[in-house]
């Protein structure tokens, strides 16, 4: 490895401490004048010459934040959730969770990654040693997290498939195939009956008959569903193609991936909204019923969407921020992001909601009866839009690799968190085999999926997705992190770190919010929850007491990792426990490096070492490769 010779100015240099460390040691190569005083040129230690990576360009990190927080949460999960929870009290709760929560702690993650320029498995253990376990929990949350949301990735790429595969008309589009039932109808058909015995339209008989191949509950996995699983074998090495070199080596796709979508998302609101019956839908989602405020499920719900939708407690954030440039300005991008998210979801909210309202004035029924809520609406509402326009089959093309665009931006971006995280913790011996490491845990989640692509692969997906990264264990995470940052660490000096590298310091709201707001709001809704738990169902199916039970099992597993590792640091430290427990609310923090890219070569460079919690002191004004 090539030594690195940085110019440092001398006055600077006498107020950093670490480089008096490397004065003591020798490290020094040359002295010499420069104009306007004297310079000294050192050599970095070769054991801290770790680069990180960074931005080729400030936007590529807002496209990023942008791509990472919009995607299936809002087209997939917002909609689903909002109607289960009654459309318009969902819409109050979730913007009360966005306000006091969301967006606080969205800023709060990217910028402690973005000053000490690690990952979400590190950064709570430097700020507060005693609650490293968060780390281990949060890496446990997203690993689940990837493993089954590639899996909607293969039901989009089915559907694109199967569409190309049947022009010029569409699979879904009447009741005359093999996977239709007598209960089946269509548009304009006589639905005298409807009353007396429960029909299905075409997309839902295909979404449930052919491309899941549903069975009749997790007792009955059944076999594989080979279409589905090719598919999942797609998407895994769709994931691994743009991650492999790392996430900040990929800002022209992430632009591409963060701004296409909008396009096709206004195209199919427009004809949404004057489909016949779509007002009846609007009125559902925009008019809440009361009565729901007093139950834990909107408000449970709506902060754990808050928390899904914009990536919090993954990790993934302090990834990003860590590829930043320490002076950045991300207050302005976290602000951005999470208003474009909200947006994103209000958005998809009124295409779905359009269509239930249709399907509802179809069918006769009210709109909170049209089809079961699950995870696999959107499979079900935006197929129904799409016969609506002319040139069906173009728009279903289009919409589905929208879709599809929507799930690989966010799938590699929370791949790209987990690894990022464990190469933050095991550097050394990770980090020099990155893409022999990406493809093994690529593989690994890929293998962990199958199941999921069985005829009862659509139940023991929800299974995954109610108790593996949303609900308890995902409040859990949030908030003993947002203890770590806001009252261990402290408001004050997480204020001074931003201050530090914006030159802006956080108002009382931001102070509010993270020291009080964020945590109370987690810490009542988590103890509702728990108090008011309920069993999983889906549709009519309820799920079995052995299912609940593995389920509660898949949310301990990353919840545990917190009191495990606090009872581990207080039995394995050199004093005694009360002192342990001292020390391990002290800060315990790492100097980050920043890493630049020199617009001239393209080539990623190393800038400083930043002394962190005081002032940073080393200013750079050249720098040499000594071969």
């Amino acid at each position: 490895m090539s030594n690195k010779l940085i110019w440092v100015d001398e006055d600077d240099m006498e107020k950093s401490q670490r480089q008096r460390n490397l004065d003591e040691e020798n490290d020094f190569v040359e002295r010499s004048m420069e104009e306007g005083g004297k310079s000294i040129m050192f050599r970095i230690p070769a054991e801290l010459e770790e680069d990180r990576g960074g931005w080729g360009n400030k936007l590529d990190f807002l496209m990023s934040c942008i791509s990472l927080s919009v995607g299936l949460g809002n087209v997939w999960r917002f909609p689903y959730l909002c109607y289960k929870n009654g459309g318009g009290a969902f819409l109050v709760t979730y913007s009360i969770a966005m306000v006091v929560c969301g967006i606080p702690i969205f800023f709060q993650e990217v910028a402690i990654g973005q000053y000490l320029g690690s990952g979400g498995m590190t950064f709570v253990g430097q700020l507060c040693p005693i609650l490293k376990g968060v780390g281990f929990a949060t890496m446990t949350i997203v690993f689940l997290l990837d493993v089954y949301y590639c899996v909607i990735i293969a039901w989009t790429l089915y559907y694109i498939i199967s569409t190309v595969a049947y022009l010029p008309v569409l699979p879904w589009q009447g009741c005359d195939n093999l996977w239709n039932t007598k209960d089946c109808f269509t548009s304009g058909s006589n639905l005298s009956f409807v009353n007396g015995t429960k029909k299905f339209s075409p997309v839902e008989e295909y979404f449930d008959r052919q491309v899941l191949g549903i069975s009749g509950g997790l007792e009955e996995i059944g076999g594989m569903q080979w279409n589905i699983f090719v598919c999942l074998c797609i998407g895994w090495i769709l994931v691994y193609i743009i991650i492999k070199r790392g996430l900040h080596q990929s800002g022209k796709i992430i632009w591409f991936l963060a701004l296409f979508p909008y396009l096709i998302l206004i195209v199919m609101m427009v004809r949404a909204v004057t489909l016949d019956g779509a007002g009846a839908g609007l009125l559902y989602y925009v008019v809440p019923k009361w009565e729901q405020f007093l139950t834990p499920g909107p408000w449970v719900d709506a902060a754990s969407q808050i928390f899904f939708a914009y990536s919090i407690g993954c990790g993934a954030l302090p990834a990003l921020g860590s590829y930043n440039k320490f002076h950045h300005n991300s207050y302005k991008d976290a602000v951005i992001t999470c208003v474009v998210n909200t947006f994103t979801s209000v958005l998809a909210g009124v295409v779905t909601f359009s269509i239930l309202g249709h399907l509802a004035h179809e069918q006769n029924v009210n709109v909170g009866d049209v089809v079961k809520s699950g995870p696999g609406l959107v499979f079900l509402t935006y197929p129904e839009v799409v016969l609506k326009l002319p040139g069906a089959p173009f728009w279903a093309i289009i919409f589905f690799i929208m879709l599809l665009i929507l799930g690989i931006d966010s799938a590699f971006c929370l791949v790209e968190s987990f690894i990022t995280g464990l190469m933050d913790n095991w550097s050394t011996v990770l980090r020099p085999h990155r893409q022999k490491f990406t493809a093994t845990v690529c593989i690994i989640m890929f293998l962990l999926g199958i199941p999921m692509v069985t005829h009862g692969g659509m139940y023991v997906f929800q299974l995954m997705d109610y108790y593996s990264a949303s609900g308890m264990s995902l409040l859990w995470v949030c908030f003993f992190q947002t203890v770590a940052i806001s009252w261990t660490f402290g408001v004050d000096k997480l204020c001074d770190c931003i201050e530090q590298m914006m030159g802006t310091r956080p108002n009382m709201f931001w102070r509010i919010c993270w020291k009080y707001c964020a945590p109370i709001v987690i810490a009542v809704i988590f103890v509702q929850q728990c108090m008011e738990y309920q069993t999983l169902r889906y549709g009519e199916y309820n799920y079995p007491l052995w299912a609940n039970i593995f389920g509660l099992g898949i949310s301990f597993s990353s919840m545990l990792w917190v009191p495990v590792y606090a009872i581990y640091y207080l039995l394995t430290q050199p004093n005694s426990i009360i002192q342990n427990f001292k020390d391990g609310l002290i800060p315990a923090i790492k100097q980050r490096k920043i890493s630049i890219c020199d617009k001239t070569t393209g080539q990623l460079i190393t800038q400083s070492k930043v002394g962190l919690i005081t002032p940073s002191v080393s200013l750079v004004q050249n720098e040499k490769l000594n071969s």
